[in-house]
């Protein structure tokens, strides 16, 4: 693996400096919450209208092969390190699995280092305690929710302000709560814009990271939203997500009017990603691939991934075996970023660069993991080793879904076979063993680096005891003693 790791290294010096000299853009990324692949027009859903991401597909460098983490919190973890979540010891969403280890260098520190202003509207879900916010992780203004969703609660740290629902949601920022009015979507890029906007009247370069809870569950949608898939879709669930993301399609929308209105859209990145595999619509389209969100088939990590810089990309495809951690080597290069040896060591991925400029470019073959993780609390991870994971390079992918102590390997040939249907291990032997070896490698380079699998609950979810300090209310001291945190546990 240390070998990939070097020619990402060696891929991301090169661009770093041929890029350096140019003027650093701005950069805004969004990354939506359990929107799949296929909850897209654009990428051929026959009832979802996604107009603005459209727009934003049609004008982007877009990568069709790029592969993220089957759940939420892992993927946040490698997006922002720039390696896989379980070295980051991160393994679950919750049970302070979903906590960022300490030690991680994150993109918002490196760009922070190289001049930029940061800030987080919306989705963190890396950790609630005090010293795994944000603010402690490099960002300069924080604007979020608690726990993995907007209402949720679980035991240990990781939980909302209390009674938060999507509307006018009580949202934690720069160390207090402010309780904001609308839509949760409509109130994170709300106050984006608004940073946005004072960083660029100071000329600062800033870093954008914008992630909505939305379309995730609970279903909480505006009425309005809801109603423009009510008569079109089989059920009322499907209607409401379909709805949550038609909002954030609008709010993309008016950002990039207001990027180009402030006449910031030729100095700006955006990037849109999704974090998982698909959900509620991969009952009306799913793009031909197998599997889901929690998954470790392609259904379950291939995202969206669409590239805008006007004046310096050139929109188009590219068919490359790319991935989440490669968004923190090409963000640091664009912005000019020099890391440190620490840094260095710490990211797997490879700068996108070469391939945003030349979509033929020379991409050399790699192997990328997937592990669902998710295994009981106080169970050894070597008893799940082998079950619900995945190991891929350019064409084959080695898929393990019952596997447990001893692996279930199953085979498939994407270049024939992108929808995994057809198990070819028996007539690929050679192919099996190679990638079986080289996950071997990965399990025992990475096994170590699962520092959150025996850490105590913290007896109360912090941002609740912030929210009761500031406002009043909560559990007596009495209660808190007895605390069942079942009663509170709100789906995932």
């Amino acid at each position: 693996m240390k070998s990939l790791f070097l020619i990402g290294f060696a891929v991301w010096v090169v661009t770093a400096h041929a890029f350096a000299a140019g003027k650093p853009p701005n950069i805004i990324l969004i990354i939506t919450d359990d929107q799949g692949y296929g909850d897209l027009s654009a990428h051929g859903n026959p009832i979802l209208q996604t107009p603005q991401l459209d727009r934003l597909h049609a004008a982007s460098v877009r990568f069709t092969d790029f592969q993220v983490s089957p759940t939420c919190a892992p993927t946040r973890a490698s997006l922002l390190t720039g390696r896989h979540e379980f070295k980051n010891g991160i393994t679950h969403t919750i049970l302070e699995r979903e906590r960022l280890a300490p030690g991680a260098v994150t993109l918002a520190e490196v760009l922070r280092t190289a001049g930029y202003a940061t800030g987080i509207f919306g989705k963190w879900h890396l950790g609630d305690e005090a010293a795994y916010r944000p603010e402690r992780r490099g960002f300069d203004e924080v604007f979020i929710h608690g726990g993995g969703g907007i209402g949720q609660t679980y035991p240990g740290s990781c939980g909302d302000a209390p009674g938060n629902t999507y509307f006018d949601p009580a949202i934690y920022h720069n160390g207090t709560f402010v309780k904001t009015k609308g839509y949760c979507t409509d109130v994170f890029f709300r106050e984006a814009v608004r940073w946005i906007d004072a960083q660029a009247a100071a000329g600062r370069p800033f870093y954008a990271h914008l992630a909505t809870n939305a379309p995730h569950t609970p279903l909480q949608v505006r009425p309005e939203d809801e109603a423009r898939y009510a008569d079109k879709v089989p059920d009322a669930a499907t209607a409401k997500f379909f709805g949550m993301i038609a909002n954030i399609d609008d709010n993309v929308g008016r950002l990039l009017d207001h990027l180009k209105a402030r006449d910031l859209e030729r100095d700006t990145l955006v990037v849109f990603i999704t974090d998982n595999g698909g959900t509620v619509g991969t009952r009306v389209w799913n793009a031909g691939m197998r599997g889901q969100k929690g998954t470790p088939w392609r259904g379950g990590v291939r995202a969206a991934s669409f590239w805008s810089w006007p004046g310096r990309f050139t929109p188009g495809e590219v068919s490359a075996a790319t991935a989440h951690i490669d968004v923190f080597p090409t963000l640091a290069a664009l912005a000019g970023a020099r890391l440190d040896a620490r840094t260095r060591e710490q990211v797997e991925g490879r700068s996108l660069l070469p391939l945003l400029d030349d979509p033929r470019a020379p991409w050399p073959d790699r192997t990328l993991v997937t592990h669902v993780g998710r295994w009981p609390r106080g169970t050894s991870p070597e008893a799940w080793k082998y079950k619900n994971c995945a190991i891929r390079n350019a064409r084959w992918r080695l898929v393990s879904i019952t596997g447990d102590t001893s692996p279930a390997w199953q085979l498939f040939d994407l270049q024939i076979d992108p929808g995994e249907q057809t198990n070819v291990a028996a007539r690929h032997p050679l192919e099996v063993e190679r990638l079986a070896e080289a996950y071997e490698a990965w399990w025992t380079e990475t096994r170590p680096l699962l520092v959150n699998e025996d850490a105590p609950l913290a007896a109360m979810n912090p941002l609740k005891e912030l929210y009761w300090k500031q406002f009043g209310g909560g559990p007596s001291a009495a209660d808190l003693e007895k605390m069942d945190y079942e009663r509170f546990r709100k789906p995932m």
